[in-house]
């Protein structure tokens, strides 16, 4: 799931940066992606995976219905990554200077609606399917029952 999501939102961005949406967008993003992957990752493992259920648990209570949970879980997941990416996509990419915090701001502000959407309604449907299929197949294989 970080994969797609890393990819998208750098897709996005470079959209943003070049004033619209082009075939070339599709492979220049591969350019950030060997950066910004990794650091998804990190932070993920490292830092949002527990503080984001934690929180979204203030909000659903483990006998609410499983989508609720999900959905708590994932926006909470977004409300952290989008500023802590859009920091270092800012650091790295954007040549802010002294007005950094400024444009990690506005990064961020934009960055937030589209990953929020890209979370709730593709990458995290789209990234449990494809876990779903991928164990599922994983425990056909094991059992035998083919």
């Amino acid at each position: 799931m970080a994969f797609l999501m890393v990819y998208a939102m750098i897709c996005y961005n470079i959209s943003l940066n070049i004033g619209g949406m082009t075939n070339q967008v599709f492979l220049m993003a591969f350019g950030e992606m060997k950066i910004m992957w990794p650091a998804a990752i990190i932070l993920e493992f490292f830092v949002v995976e527990k503080l984001s259920t934690m929180l979204a648990f203030r909000i659903v209570s483990p006998q609410d219905k499983p989508i609720f949970i999900t959905l708590a879980i994932s926006s909470m997941i977004v409300c952290l990554m989008c500023p802590m990416m859009s920091f270092i996509a800012t650091l790295l990419f954007k040549n802010a200077g002294s007005n950094f915090i400024a444009v990690w701001f506005q990064t961020t502000v934009m960055n937030f609606p589209m990953a929020l959407c890209w979370q709730i309604f593709g990458a995290g449907p789209l990234g449990r399917l494809i876990f779903r299929t991928v164990m599922k197949a994983i425990s056909v294989y094991k059992t035998g029952d083919f």
